[in-house]
């Protein structure tokens, strides 16, 4: 009888998830550390992270994908706003051009991990297709996202339960709903609000949308002009740098500019978005939030879609508080009625670090709440694991690029040295004052302060806002400040 090959559990690197944070984090590991063994383990069946997950009407980024795409294979189509589909299939085809999928093992769920201080690796336990299976790594970098894939946030609507149509949240949205003719009110007003107002409109007999508090909204073109005019006349790797760059730096000197100066930039926005709304539709109250610009995400629509459907007669946005739903709609404080066939709850997501497996030293449980995340990626006091965040103010994939890039210098200084481990430590607590690590203060974030770890007002603890000076210090800067490293065993 031949010998049944035993698979192989036990790795340099292990990647949790195979989202785009996860697909990137394989290149950097294959390419910077080309001896490395590594892994990644995917709790779904298909690449795409949220791009697969998601599948409600219009799914699409809310940022441009010259900077949320990889910097290591650029963006080639017209359209810098994307829909989901292009997204993800963008995503497997970089995993498959670069053998990255190849690495990848589908229904492999982390449950739990724990560091062991005696062995000098982590032990993570994990949900094999339904078998429990023991994985050992020297280092871990955990691409989970930062929202629950099984469970919505909770919102408090009052009187849900009496409505007798349909309540649908759009992370979970049913691919066989027809809702044509139907009338619909999407209760929230962030992005995915935004994204599902044009796109149910063009089906559906009535969409209201009902925000409790408005967010700010700007047009912008679907395909960047200008960079249609660099790829014409410019060679492809020269014009695909200067459009990454155009996205890098305007985005970033706005967001500068409203927080400097929120005033100039409300009026500015104004200005913008006045002109498209239909005739008769007031900017107050339903384009005025409580909130200055960009103190929460600032939404995007392409090509200024969402006004088009306000233009078209059958969409509508109210701006109360529900008093509470009936059974064949909405009551809202100030008397409106809003019938409804289907409500969508566009209310958020529920935040979830390391994809809600538990974390532990030598078998003592860790709370991630209680810790200073290092550079932004790595945890106080735990060794060899970095947390993939992305930005609030830029694309999230720029912050996981950071961080990988980050760890692989990490690690070949560390094998430079025969150091095995690195661990970040707190060297002078008493001065140490807590920030947020997302500092927006949208209701999802501040709902989850007791999940996400704490940022510090100085470096290396300080959030992330500045991709450009955090690219520089992942790449060029101090890089074991306030890190304790041990020799091996």
């Amino acid at each position: 009888m031949g010998s049944m090959e035993k698979p192989i559990t036990d790795y340099d690197m292990i990647i949790v998830g195979a989202g785009i944070s996860g697909i990137n984090a394989g290149y950097r590991v294959q390419t910077e550390l080309p001896n490395y063994s590594y892994t990644i383990l995917e709790n779904r069946s298909a690449i795409g992270g949220t791009w697969d997950l998601f599948k409600y009407p219009g799914i699409r980024s809310d940022s441009d994908l010259h900077t949320f795409g990889f910097p290591w294979r650029p963006w080639a189509e017209p359209k810098a706003i994307a829909d989901g589909a292009a997204i993800k299939n963008y995503v497997q085809e970089s995993a498959e051009i670069y053998g990255i999928d190849k690495k990848i093992q589908f229904h492999h769920k982390l449950l739990a991990a724990d560091w062991s201080s005696k062995e000098q690796r982590w032990s993570l336990t994990v949900d094999a297709a339904g078998l429990e299976t023991i994985f050992t790594a020297r280092f871990v970098i955990l691409s989970t996202g930062y929202y629950d894939y099984n469970e919505p946030l909770k919102a408090s609507i009052p009187g849900l339960d009496n409505f007798t149509g349909q309540v649908i949240h759009p992370q979970f949205w049913p691919t066989d709903l027809d809702y044509t003719g139907k009338k619909l009110v999407v209760i929230g007003s962030g992005a995915t609000a935004i994204t599902l107002m044009p796109n149910l409109a063009d089906k559906a007999g009535s969409v209201t949308m009902l925000q409790r508090s408005p967010t700010y909204v700007m047009a912008l073109p679907a395909v960047d002009p200008t960079g249609s005019w660099f790829k014409k006349w410019l060679p492809n790797r020269l014009a695909f740098k200067i459009v990454r760059w155009k996205f890098l730096i305007l985005p970033f000197l706005f967001f500068k500019f409203c927080r400097a100066f929120p005033n100039a930039a409300r009026k500015i926005i104004r200005r913008r978005t006045e002109p498209l709304l239909p005739k008769g539709m007031s900017y107050d109250p339903n384009f005025t939030p409580r909130y200055n610009p960009w103190e929460q995400r600032l939404c995007i629509c392409p090509d200024g879609d969402f006004f088009k459907a306000l233009k078209k007669g059958n969409a509508n946005v109210v701006t109360d508080n529900i008093k509470t739903v009936t059974e064949t709609g909405i009551l809202t404080d100030n008397g409106t009625t809003l019938d409804a066939d289907i409500i969508i709850t566009a209310t958020g997501l529920k935040m979830q670090m390391a994809g809600g497996a538990a974390l532990s030293i030598d078998g003592i449980p860790l709370k991630i709440a209680d810790k200073y995340l290092w550079q932004g990626m790595m945890l106080q006091e735990v060794p060899n694991l970095a947390f993939v965040i992305g930005y609030t103010n830029a694309s999230w994939t720029l912050g996981a690029d950071t961080t990988a890039l980050h760890v692989c210098r990490l690690l070949k200084y560390m094998d430079s040295k025969k150091i095995a481990a690195a661990t970040p430590q707190v060297s002078e607590r008493e001065g140490l004052k807590v920030e947020p690590v997302l500092n927006l203060n949208s209701t999802y974030i501040e709902k989850a302060k007791g999940q996400l770890p704490k940022a510090g007002d100085r470096a290396p603890w300080k959030g992330r806002n500045n991709y450009l000076m955090d690219h520089w210090v992942a790449s060029h800067g101090v890089l074991v400040r306030e890190l304790e490293l041990t020799k091996a065993n």
